[in-house]
């Protein structure tokens, strides 16, 4: 077969002659001859012309010296050479057969001419001297360069589209990802426990779908939602499954990306991102970690920051400047609402708050669900377990658990995910990696002590969480760990649950007192956690004889100064007084666990010997070890409220590596 199409002719770039025709001007104009002819002649021979009152000025640049004779000279008056020699200007020498006028030299460096100057002005002969130029191709190179640069870049500029679409010209514009409807969507099936937070957020949902509806009523949807909860909960997600459900644009940016080194580019950049909202409406703006550019304005000392907080006034300017029929909804998230400024809270612009706290129980059974979908799992994995074992951990923590068992089975060549790679996973996320330390049985004994000081304390004292796990094995920065595990998720601590959590703080102390009858410094973390718990008792609960008093005595102030321009709201001797209280609640608890101790001696040596044989032990060996542990008189029961993280399913143990 025969093709009988002509073959195309490849399209000559023009762009590239530029910088060609550039250069051959130049080096037309700079070294291209000029001017009358010129002979070189011998430093004595011009010494010659010059005492002979034939040489009517000079130019002397450097060692060349270039000048005119008053009378015209034979070409023979040159040193004759096979080749013509090359001046200093790149001129050759004409035949010997010509006069000149011009004339060129080379002033003898390397011995010098005092008498040079003195001869010439003897003879009148005018004197022109300049300092020496460079190489006229380093000359041409400096001239060029700049033209060849601006050359390559309109090139390439061309080549991607213009210096718009080649991003050069687009630093005021807004740097937002855009997720578009006809993308794979996040819906709320794809968020598990939150649903009081999925409840909040379906009438935005609805109204993003079908705002006639409410525009029929002059019902005004507000303008911005803000997302407040702890880091890892889901926030980002929460606002991509919004957009995902109501199947409409989601632009993404983190408020970091607005502030910059130039003062009102950030500012900028908020036009830029609203516009382009306004323009694909009805959709949805969302900026993470709102408090990098809402913080409160003239809080403290050294805040001031004009690139901020133009683009926090432009921010505000924009929410303010919505239409109340504007199908635009701005979504943000922070975990740090405290901070924020003010001006932000107010109705009219994020006038709603959706809180998504730390999942329950159940809420966690389905995080996990939904994040062991890829995984092959063994028939040994039990959810509800997992769920129950994960107390205090958000959906980030949780994913990052099923990611890490993955990992361990991986690495074992398994083919499925067991429990037992779950159980290593969590130990390594709760406690630490295991580290290769080597002790002797001196210090490994003491150890032992002080980890079944804690877990004996535990066992013993009916208002305790169980213990889950005691180990020996040093993890992280602890020698040892002991872990408990309440049996459901507490929402309202009593004060006795507070007063046993001190007492078994302070048991891994205690032991080493009835054991060793020393102390050591393994007990450093657990005093600091049972101080900071003693101090809110004292400060936050009114749990102690100071009575029903709450005073922010441990919050620590976002902002530097601020806390000074505030002042105290209690005075000193209130301060002492609280010094006291926290003393007392701590050295109470500390001797009611030594005491209880002495009294359990044979208890602890019996789990300090199998602890050093086993060094890692679990409930039931402890149950087979120690008998059933004492049931509390009765179930403490109220009205819910917000748990401290700090109690709940923390591990207490050696910190000291």
């Amino acid at each position: 077969m025969v093709n009988d199409t002509p073959p195309t002719r490849p399209k000559i770039n023009w762009i590239w002659f530029i910088p060609l025709i550039v250069i051959a001007l130049w080096f037309f104009f700079l070294v291209a001859p000029g001017g009358p002819p010129r002979v070189t002649v011998p430093y004595s021979v011009f010494l010659g012309q010059v005492r002979a009152d034939n040489v009517k000025q000079v130019r002397i640049v450097g060692a060349a010296i270039n000048g005119t004779f008053r009378r015209a000279v034979p070409g023979t008056i040159a040193t004759p050479s096979p080749a013509p020699a090359a001046t200093t200007s790149g001129d050759a020498a004409p035949a010997g057969g010509d006069s000149f006028t011009e004339f060129s030299t080379t002033f003898p460096e390397a011995v010098g001419d005092p008498t040079l100057l003195p001869l010439l002005e003897e003879y009148g002969v005018l004197v022109d001297a300049a300092a020496p130029s460079g190489s006229w191709l380093l000359t041409i190179l400096s001239l060029a360069f700049p033209l060849l640069m601006v050359g390559a870049i309109i090139l390439w500029s061309r080549r991607r589209g213009g210096l718009a679409q080649s991003g050069m010209l687009d630093f005021m514009r807004s740097s937002a990802r855009r997720y578009a409807e006809d993308k794979p969507r996040v819906t709320f099936d794809d968020v598990a426990g939150a649903e009081e937070a999925k409840d909040g957020l379906e009438q935005i949902v609805d109204f993003l779908k079908n705002p006639e509806k409410y525009h029929k009523l002059g019902a005004r949807i507000p303008h911005g939602v803000l997302l407040v909860g702890p880091p890892g909960t889901g926030k980002t997600l929460m606002a991509r499954a919004v957009a995902g459900e109501a199947e409409v644009p989601f632009f993404n940016i983190n408020a970091s990306e607005f502030v910059q080194m130039f003062v009102g580019v950030g500012a900028g950049r908020v036009r830029d991102l609203f516009a382009q909202a306004k323009q694909a409406a009805p959709s949805i703006i969302f900026i993470d970690e709102l408090d990098a550019v809402g913080r409160r304005r003239g809080a403290g000392v050294g805040t001031t920051n004009d690139e901020r907080e133009q683009t926090l006034n432009q921010l505000l300017s924009e929410m303010d400047g919505f239409d109340d029929r504007q199908e635009v909804i701005v979504m943000a998230a922070t975990n740090r609402p405290d901070v924020l400024d003010p001006a932000i809270l107010r109705p009219g612009r994020f006038d709603r708050q959706v809180t998504l706290g730390l999942p329950d129980r159940e809420g966690r059974e389905d995080i996990l669900r939904i994040h062991v979908r890829p995984l092959p799992l063994a028939p040994d994995v039990d959810l509800t377990q997992l769920a129950r074992a994960t107390t205090g951990m958000s959906g980030a923590d949780l994913a990052n658990l099923a990611n890490e068992a993955a990992l361990v089975a991986a690495q074992e060549d398994q083919p499925t995910v067991d429990h037992q790679d779950f159980d290593e996973a969590l130990d390594t996320i709760q406690l630490g990696a295991e580290r290769s330390l080597l002790l002797n049985d001196v210090q490994r004994r003491l150890v032992a002590y002080h980890e079944s000081g804690h877990a004996l304390t535990a066992w013993l004292l009916p208002d305790a969480d169980p213990v889950n796990k005691v180990s020996i094995v040093p993890r992280g920065q602890a020698l040892g760990v002991t872990h408990q595990l309440p049996e459901e998720d507490q929402y309202n601590l009593s004060r006795q649950y507070l007063l046993t959590r001190l007492a078994v703080m302070l048991g891994g102390r205690a032991a080493e007192q009835v054991a060793v009858g020393d102390i050591t410094t393994g007990a450093e973390n657990d005093l600091a956690q049972a101080s900071r718990l003693a101090r809110r008792m004292v400060t936050r609960w009114g749990m102690s004889e100071l009575g029903p008093i709450s005073i922010d005595a441990d919050e620590a102030q976002p902002f530097l100064g601020y806390e000074l321009a505030q002042g105290r709201n209690y005075s000193e001797s209130l301060a002492a007084k609280i010094d006291q209280e926290v003393h007392r609640l701590l050295s109470e608890r500390g001797e009611m666990a030594r005491e209880l101790l002495s009294h359990h001696r044979e208890e602890l040596d019996r789990v300090v010997e199998l602890l050093m044989e086993e060094e890692t032990l679990e409930f039931d060996a402890l149950a087979s070890l120690l008998g059933p542990r004492p049931q509390p008189a009765a179930d403490v029961i109220g009205p819910p409220g917000q748990a401290d993280a700090d109690t709940i399913g923390s591990p207490i143990g050696s910190d000291a590596g």
